[in-house]
């Protein structure tokens, strides 16, 4: 039971990114991708940059400072390199975000999270 709140707060999580997204001038190309190295919550594109963002929901804020680590990242930069041929043309930048939501606060974006 707890697994399947889990669940279903991460997609309300994720549909509550994607708004914050276009909100901020993003298209939505995508949500759950997944491959066969893993998911890909959200892909974004404004102009010429394409983001994969990673979306993580906590019920306290005080648990979004540890919610994502180099770990996680790089599980997302291998699941983008199954994909990102699909959704950036040639010569359009891409950058791996991450989007922190808790309950009572505003999300916290944080751009190009990802750099080997």
């Amino acid at each position: 039971m707890k697994r399947q709140l889990a669940e279903r707060q991460g997609r309300e999580g994720e549909r509550l990114a994607a708004v914050w997204m276009r909100l901020k001038g993003w298209q939505v190309l995508a949500q759950r991708v997944k491959t066969p190295r893993g998911e890909i919550d959200l892909i974004c594109r404004k102009g010429a940059m394409v983001a994969f963002v990673e979306v993580k929901w906590r019920k306290r804020s005080e648990d979004l400072d540890t919610a994502i680590d180099q770990y996680r990242l790089a599980r997302v930069a291998a699941a983008v390199e199954c994909v990102a041929h699909n959704y950036a043309q040639s010569g359009e930048d891409l950058r791996i975000d991450v989007i922190l939501l808790a309950p009572g606060t505003l999300p916290r974006h944080i751009v190009n999270a990802w750099q080997p």
